[in-house]
């Protein structure tokens, strides 16, 4: 009876974990595209690599990896693939994640972060 019990809290446990994830790639793109523009606008398009690079196929893409972007050291050290997930921590505080990357602006918003990543996969999808 105790096994069944921890398998159950682990069985709970892993689908709050999958809940939270979801949570953050199920947010309204159609908000998320007018908040990208406002907030990340100035420094990144969709197409064009700017002050920050383009984010159009961003979701599933290697981590510094917009061909033609000149990250810094610090964000090439970064290993991994930008995830819902991954882009939600890094909108919390790029230089948390990666000291010394040419990013400072955070969002606290949580809502207003999973917009904005909901719509970045909307414009990724069949780009990755």
């Amino acid at each position: 009876m105790i096994k069944l019990a921890g398998v159950l809290c682990l069985a709970l446990g892993l689908g709050m974990t999958g809940s939270a994830v979801g949570a953050v790639a199920n947010g309204d793109a159609a908000a998320g595209q007018a908040l990208y523009q406002a907030k990340c606008g100035g420094c990144h398009s969709l197409d064009v690599n700017r002050i920050g690079p383009a984010h159009r196929g961003v979701v599933g893409r290697r981590i510094a990896s917009a061909p033609g972007y000149d990250y810094s050291p610090a964000l090439r050290k970064l290993a991994g693939v930008w995830t819902p997930n991954r882009l939600d921590q890094w909108l919390q505080g790029p230089q948390k994640l990666a000291p010394g990357s040419k990013m400072f602006f955070s969002l606290a918003d949580s809502m207003q972060r999973r917009d904005i990543i909901s719509y970045l996969g909307s414009v990724s999808e069949g780009r990755r």
